[in-house]
């Protein structure tokens, strides 16, 4: 470090005096010129100091920064000349030296203060920040709530990886610490639930096309976090997505709008009608008597009459009725050779 400073310091210093030597021989050679020369001499020694100086502090000094600080500067210069060509008229009334004065410090300070806010800045300055930046619309926001149980659920993601969900996602902070308070947790499987919950959020904040807030408004009157999402999105007029049924219901009975993903889910299932014939794999005895219960490939329970002596086995059933509920779809048949014999 120390040769490369000498290096390149010494002859900046040689060079600024033999400059400031050569600019006082030209001044003249009126009385005192002599004093001229070593004014000269000094003047250009003390420039080739301050270049040293720059030199070994822009060393330090990464190119982004340098970077960053030159665009700021020149922003600084056009908003100054910009300011005097607006204000030029009024100027001519000052006098000069202070027109001057006012001149410099505005362009200094310009100057400056746009470098300084570029340097500041130059981390959120990037090409998916300037993309979002763009496609953000002036119109008020969007929001959409993330309760606990969609968050761990993990089926969001995929749907924020889809585009159909629309604005700003907001995560309340009383939601985070519920995860990490299950994440923390000494049973293994919420443990895991809740470190799953954390990922999906770092998934979703990754997506360039997803605008993610994270809120830190608090209701301390409010001890449930059921409640507290509702206050919520009633201060954001925001819609809460959730998979918990009786969110759903609290929700709807306060007027807030309500995103159910298992109630898409139901809607992006197959329509089946009574009367029609499927093949199913029986997998378990029902509730009730002499029942098997089979599952179709999207995890819709299918209630099998008379069908606990084919547990284990492939048979064909016919519909006779299919029930809709929030919390999910069921349909209940008999066999297929029994409805033929009807």
């Amino acid at each position: 470090m120390r040769v490369n400073t000498y290096r390149f310091g010494l002859p900046a210093i040689v060079v600024g005096a033999a400059i400031g030597v050569y600019l006082a021989s030209q001044a003249g050679t009126a009385p005192g010129g002599w004093m001229t020369g070593i004014a000269g001499l000094l003047l250009g020694a003390l420039c080739g100091v301050i270049i040293w100086g720059l030199q070994r502090t822009f060393r330090q000094i990464s190119l982004k920064i340098i970077v960053s600080g030159i665009l700021g500067f020149a922003v600084g210069l056009g908003l100054a000349w910009t300011f005097f060509v607006a204000i030029g008229g009024l100027l001519v009334h000052v006098p000069e030296d202070i027109a001057m004065a006012v001149r410099i410090v505005v362009t200094i300070g310009a100057a400056y203060l746009g470098a300084a806010i570029v340097i500041e800045k130059e981390r959120e300055i990037s090409v998916a920040n300037l993309v979002r930046l763009l496609r953000e619309e002036p119109r008020t926001k969007s929001y959409k709530i993330l309760d606990t149980s969609v968050i761990i659920d993990g089926r969001i993601a995929d749907i924020c990886e889809t585009g159909f969900l629309e604005g700003t996602l907001l995560i309340p902070q009383f939601v985070l610490r519920e995860l990490q308070h299950i994440a923390d947790s000494s049973d293994p499987l919420k443990r895991n639930r809740g470190r799953r919950g954390l990922d999906i959020l770092q998934k979703i904040q990754k997506k360039v096309d997803v605008h993610v807030e994270i809120s830190d408004m608090e209701f301390p009157e409010i001890r449930e976090v059921d409640a507290k999402l509702v206050a919520m999105a009633k201060a954001y007029n925001a819609k809460v997505v959730t998979n918990d049924f009786n969110l759903n219901k609290v929700a709807g009975l306060h007027g807030v709008g309500v995103l159910n993903i298992n109630e898409l889910t139901n809607a992006l299932k197959p329509v089946v009608l009574p009367g029609e014939e499927m093949r199913v794999y029986v997998l378990k005895e029902g509730k009730e008597y002499n029942q098997g219960v089979a599952y179709l490939d999207d995890g819709t329970m299918v209630v099998v009459d008379n069908g606990r002596r084919f547990i284990g086995q492939t048979i064909e059933v016919c519909v006779t009725t299919v029930l809709q509920t929030t919390a999910g779809r069921m349909i209940f048949s008999r066999l297929k050779e029994e409805a033929e014999a009807a």
